[in-house]
C-alpha cells in the first residue's frame, strides 16, 4: 500500500517550564481528582434513553431539522460524503474504531440549533459528536448511540473591510465563516472575488471553521501568514450549558486562548470563526519532480545534501508544503512557494542541482518550477489546463488527485512526529536516520507545518495560541501511514509494523518532540504531553470551568482521561 500526505499551515520560541515537569504532572492530577465524574453515557435500550416522545418534541423544536443517519455512503468524491450525515471521509482505524452513524443528528442551521441539541444531549447524558464535513481520521466526527450535531448546513462566509472584535477597540480586514463551509469556499470568497489571503488548509474539501482551526491548522504557506489559530480573531461558540458566548481577546479570554489549538469537540461547538486575512503576494509558485539516487550511498549522499541545502536555503517564509523520502531510493519534491518568480525559484535551487549534476552516474534530477499567477491558484479551468491530472471535478467543486487516496480509506497506521530544528543542523545524523527508516516505510515531511523559520509576524501571533510551542522549534512535521480498504485487509497488520519499525528509528532520534494532534497515532501515548506541552495544564483547567461536567468528550482530547 502506499503513504498517503495528510492534509489536513518562525524563529524560535524557548521552552516554558513548570518548575520540573513532575510539578505539570502533579497539577494535571490535582485538576483530574478536583473535577466531578461525569455520568455514564446511556445507550438505546437503557431506561436513561430518551423515549419517543421526547424525541418528537426534540424533533418538533427543530423544525424537522432531527434527522436518522444512515450507513456510510459508497463513493470517492468527498464532498457527497460531507453532504450525508452518515458519512465520513474514514472508515476506521485497525484496532481502533470503525465508521458507524449516530443514532440521531441535528442538522444544525443556526447557534440555536445548536444549543437546543446541547440542551438536549446534556439532560439525558447522550454522547455529542460533532462534524462539519467529516474529515477527521481518529474517528472523532462520528460514533455509534450517538447525538449528532451536524454543522454542515451553516455555509454562510462573510468579508469584512473592517472587522472590530466584540468588545474591543480595533480591528482589521477579517472574513466570518460558518461552521459548515469548505477552504475551497473560503478560498473563491477570499481572493478570487475579493483579492485577499487566509491562512486556510491546503485540501479544498476540509472543513474551514472546526477541527482544522482548533487543533492549529497548517496550509502551504503557514511560514509566511501563519498557523489557521494565529488567525482566529473571534469564535463563535455554544458551550456545554446551552449559551451562546463570542470568545476574542477582549472577552472570554481564556476560552479564545483555549480554541486556538486545543482541539476539536472539545471545548463547545464552534459555529462561526472570524479570520483575518493578507494582501496577497505578487506570486505562487511550484517546485515539483523527483530525484533518484543510483544505490544505498547515494542516497545517503542526496539526504544529506537535501537536508543542508533546506536549512540554508528554503527554511524561510517564502517556502512550504513537502518532500517524500521513498524506499525506492528516491526523494519526491512537490513544494510551492509565495513571492518568488519562477526564475528566483530555479535560481535558489540551482546549488542542489548543480552539485547533484556533476555526478550524473550517482543522481538522475527531474524537477520543474512553475510560476502560478495568485488570481488562478483556485481556478479550477486553469489549474485543469497547466497542470493535467492534478484536480478531480466534483460537481461545483473539485479537490487535488493527490488527496484521492484519502477519501473511503481505511486507516492501517498514522503516526507523526516533529522534528526539531537543531537535526537540521546535523545534516549527517538525519540524513543518516531518514535513510535508515525509509528501508522500512516510506516518510513525508512537511516544512510548512514546522514553524521554525517562519515570518517574524507568524511567529508573534502564534506565541498567542495554545499549540504546543514545540511547533515553534520545529523545522518539519515528519508523517509515515497506510491505508487499505477495510479492517481485514491482510496486508494490514505488515504494513502497520513496518510504519512502525520506520517510526522508532525517528522517535529514538526525536525524544520528548512531540507530534501534530489533526494527524497524528490513535494510539499515541503521553498524549497529553505529545500534543499540547506546558500548556496542557491550563488547557484542562479551561476544560474544567466551561464543560465540568465533561460532556464534550472525544478520543486524546483535553480531559478525556
Amino acid at each position: 500500500m502506499r503513504n498517503l500526505i495528510g492534509c489536513v499551515a518562525f524563529g524560535v520560541m524557548r521552552r516554558l517550564i513548570l518548575l520540573p515537569t513532575l510539578l505539570a504532572h502533579l497539577t494535571l492530577l490535582s485538576f483530574l481528582g478536583c473535577a466531578a465524574v461525569p455520568p455514564r453515557l446511556c445507550r438505546p435500550g437503557e431506561p436513561c434513553w430518551p423515549t419517543e416522545p421526547e424525541w418528537r418534541s426534540l424533533a418538533s423544536r427543530l423544525q424537522g431539522k432531527l434527522l436518522r443517519p444512515q450507513g456510510q455512503p459508497v463513493t470517492k468524491n468527498p464532498f457527497e460524503l460531507q453532504d450525508d450525515p452518515g458519512g465520513t471521509q474514514s472508515l476506521g482505524w485497525l484496532g481502533a474504531w470503525n465508521a458507524a452513524p449516530s443514532a440521531s443528528a441535528v442538522a444544525a442551521e443556526s447557534p440555536a440549533d445548536v444549543a437546543v441539541a446541547v440542551d438536549f444531549a446534556r439532560r439525558h447524558h447522550l454522547k455529542v459528536v460533532i462534524k462539519g464535513t467529516g474529515h477527521d481520521y481518529l474517528g472523532r466526527s462520528n460514533a455509534p448511540d450517538s447525538l449528532l450535531i451536524w454543522t454542515h448546513p451553516m455555509r454562510h462566509i462573510v468579508m469584512h473591510d473592517h472587522f472590530v472584535p466584540n468588545g474591543c477597540a480595533q480591528g482589521g480586514t477579517a472574513v466570518s465563516i460558518e461552521a459548515g463551509a469548505r477552504w475551497l469556499e473560503a478560498y473563491e470568497e477570499v481572493t478570487v472575488r475579493h483579492g485577499r489571503y487566509v491562512q486556510g488548509g491546503g485540501c479544498t474539501s476540509v472543513g474551514a471553521a472546526g477541527g482544522f482551526i482548533l487543533g492549529g491548522g497548517f496550509g502551504s504557506w503557514s511560514k509566511k501568514f501563519g498557523t489557521g489559530a494565529a488567525g482566529l480573531v473571534e469564535a463563535e461558540v455554544v458551550t456545554a450549558d446551552g449559551q451562546v458566548r463570542i470568545a476574542n481577546s477582549c472577552q472570554n479570554q481564556d476560552l479564545f486562548w483555549a480554541l486556538r489549538g486545543g482541539g476539536g469537540g472539545t471545548f463547545g461547538v464552534v459555529t462561526r470563526v472570524t479570520l483575518r486575512t493578507h494582501p496577497l503576494p505578487r506570486m505562487f509558485g511550484l517546485v515539483g519532480g523527483r530525484i533518484q539516487a543510483a544505490n544505498d550511498d547515494a542516497f545517503r549522499e542526496l539526504l544529506e545534501r537535501f537536508i543542508d541545502f533546506y536549512a540554508r536555503n528554503l527554511e524561510n517564509e517564502h517556502w512550504g508544503e513537502q518532500v517524500t523520502v521513498k524506499g525506492d531510493i528516491s526523494l519526491t519534491v512537490p513544494m510551492l512557494s509565495e513571492g518568488l518568480t519562477g526564475a528566483e525559484m530555479e535560481s535558489l535551487w540551482g546549488p542542489l542541482r548543480e552539485a547533484l549534476q556533476t555526478h550524473p552516474d550517482r543522481f538522475t534530477i527531474q524537477l520543474t518550477f512553475r510560476e502560478i499567477p495568485v488570481d488562478k491558484m483556485w481556478n479550477r479551468q486553469f489549474l485543469q489546463g497547466e497542470f493535467p491530472g492534478v484536480v478531480i471535478p466534483a460537481g461545483d467543486h473539485y479537490y487535488w488527485s493527490s488527496n484521492q487516496g484519502e477519501v473511503g480509506t481505511f486507516w492501517h497506521a498514522y503516526q507523526s512526529r516533529w522534528l526539531p530544528h537543531e537535526l537540521f543542523a546535523a545534516p549527517k545524523r538525519l540524513a543518516e536516520a531518514l535513510f535508515s527508516a525509509s528501508r522500512h516505510w516510506g516518510l513525508e515531511l512537511h516544512f510548512n507545518k514546522g514553524q521554525y523559520g517562519a515570518s517574524a509576524e507568524a511567529l508573534e501571533r502564534g506565541k498567542e495560541t495554545s499549540m504546543n510551542p514545540a511547533v515553534y522549534r520545529a523545522s518539519a512535521l515528519l508523517i509515515a501511514a497506510a491505508t487499505g480498504q477495510n479492517a481485514g485487509d491482510e496486508d494490514a497488520p505488515r504494513e502497520r509494523a513496518r510504519v512502525a519499525a520506520a517510526m522508532r528509528i525517528i522517535r529514538q532520534l526525536t525524544p520528548n518532540a512531540g507530534s501534530y494532534l489533526n494527524e497524528t497515532d490513535w494510539f499515541e501515548a503521553q498524549w497529553q504531553d505529545a500534543f499540547w506541552g506546558e500548556n496542557y495544564p491550563r488547557l484542562l483547567q479551561i476544560k474544567r470551568k466551561y464543560d465540568p461536567g465533561n460532556l464534550f468528550t472525544c478520543h486524546h482530547c483535553v480531559g478525556s482521561e
